[in-house]
């Protein structure tokens, strides 16, 4: 497979995108192959068209798996294992939301749980910090459980109803009787 230039370019910006996302650049390079690859992909295939070790293909694709973004197609007649991605990009999306939830906001959202359950303090001279840290602690443990309960609300929306509502954007507040620009929005706007 011979990749044309907006297929480089892409597959160059999510190796290099992935070090932020917290994946290395390989298994984001391999990610947007399959991306943008018009048939399943091979793990041969796959480091023949990025110049990678099979072994760095072989770990990257059980990280992609993990990650639930991936899809194992067989061809028939074929032992290789081909891999590919969902075709409806809201299932990626949906998939990737979920398991960064799973790994970064429910051990958090755990640990600040732990912590407000421990918090005493007995000593005279700790309690205003004790209190100051538990009420600090309560507030981060409030919104990031109100972003969980939002979370679960979108991952249940149907697909085109969630896009509508996206498209709506901000006009969502006219809706809700929302004034959606601060006090200090509203002066700017007056000068």
């Amino acid at each position: 497979m011979n990749l044309i230039k907006a297929q480089q370019d892409f597959i160059s910006h999510f190796g290099e995108m992935g070090s932020r996302w917290g994946i290395n650049r390989t298994v984001g390079q391999i990610y947007a192959l399959l991306y943008v690859s018009p048939k399943p992909l091979c793990a041969e295939d796959i480091a023949d068209i990025l110049h990678i070790s099979r072994s760095n293909v072989s770990i990257s694709i059980k990280e992609l798996d993990s990650w639930r973004i991936i899809r194992t197609k067989h061809i028939r007649g074929d032992r290789k294992d081909y891999f590919t991605v969902p075709d409806d990009i809201w299932d990626i999306v949906r998939n990737l939301a979920e398991q960064r939830f799973k790994r970064e906001v429910e051990p958090t959202l755990s640990l600040l749980r732990d912590v407000l359950l421990e918090c005493s303090c007995d000593d005279e001279h700790e309690k205003e910090s004790c209190h100051f840290t538990s009420k600090k602690l309560q507030d981060m443990h409030d919104l990031i459980e109100m972003f969980s309960h939002w979370h679960n609300d979108m991952q249940k929306i149907e697909t085109s109803k969630l896009v509508k509502l996206m498209k709506l954007g901000t006009k969502i507040f006219g809706f809700l009787d929302f004034k959606i620009f601060s006090k200090s929005d509203d002066k700017d706007k007056r000068m």
